[in-house]
């Protein structure tokens, strides 16, 4: 079986995006691989196709930036015990963090468990991700958001090298791409975002300004002035015998016998 595998770094959960891969390619293999945050270029050096990691991703050895699709911006918290005066606040200001011991500065400690068991010990505070503090789940401490802080970037990493139809496909589901329009290329020209497909739904759709009908609701209202010219036109040249006139075979519907105008009266179809 064709697989294709995905690393990610700690805190960056890629289980909606893998829900949506193995219900739309059952055929393909998804292989997971959790890796350290400073184990990404490794990690697209070696088996991974792609990687789920914080910027900036460290060059190569040869130089070059690995390609990246940056996806989301992760808000950058202050840990503190739940019994600190920082815990009384909404935010954390830099001026707030004056008055307290700072462990790590962030945007990402180097031992997030490490620094953690530091704040639970009542030694300083540390920054970082908020996905990651709420990874270690630590519920005898806190977290609040530093505020003016620029946060951290998470951004879909491979090698130039290592992109196929596999992982061109994967980035149209991690863009919420539907299964047709995720076969195109990101940046191909021609490529309809699914907004603007519902869009063009609706412009077809028949739908005008005013609450009046168009489109196909126009064949049940009422006919325009060049439809009722040719149903005039027909009914003159069927003449005004039994079936043209009203009787018991006609209808009577839409028809008007020459010399009269208006609709017919209330009872006039039937017995005559």
């Amino acid at each position: 079986m064709t697989a294709l595998s995905i690393a990610f770094v700690p805190g960056v959960s890629p289980a909606k995006w893998v829900r949506v891969w193995r219900q739309r390619r059952p055929d393909v293999d998804l292989v997971l691989m959790p890796v350290s945050a400073d184990g990404v270029l490794d990690a697209i050096e070696g088996d991974a196709d792609m990687v789920f990691a914080r910027m900036p991703v460290p060059e190569r050895a040869e130089g070059e930036q690995p390609h990246a699709i940056p996806l989301w911006t992760e808000t950058a918290v202050v840990a503190a015990p739940k019994d600190s005066p920082l815990a009384d606040l909404d935010e954390v200001t830099e001026a707030d963090l004056a008055e307290v011991t700072v462990l790590d500065a962030g945007p990402v400690p180097s031992d997030v468990a490490a620094a953690l068991d530091l704040v639970e010990a009542n030694v300083g505070v540390v920054v970082l991700p908020q996905s990651l503090f709420r990874a270690e789940s630590r519920k005898s401490l806190v977290s609040r958001p530093l505020a003016g802080s620029p946060g951290t970037r998470v951004a879909l990493v491979w090698r130039g090298e290592d992109a196929s139809e596999l992982t061109e496909e994967f980035i149209g589901v991690v863009r919420g791409r539907t299964a047709n329009s995720s076969r195109q290329q990101p940046d191909q020209p021609g490529g309809t975002d699914p907004d603007e497909q519902d869009g063009a739904r609706q412009a077809s759709g028949g739908r005008t300004t005013g609450g009046k009908s168009s489109g196909n609701n126009a064949a049940g209202g009422k006919a325009t002035a060049a439809n009722a010219k040719t149903v005039a036109k027909r009914s003159a040249t069927k003449g005004t015998g039994a079936k043209s006139g009203g009787g018991k075979n006609s209808t009577g519907r839409g028809r008007t016998p020459r010399g009269m105008s208006g609709k017919p009266k209330r009872g006039s179809k039937g017995n005559r």
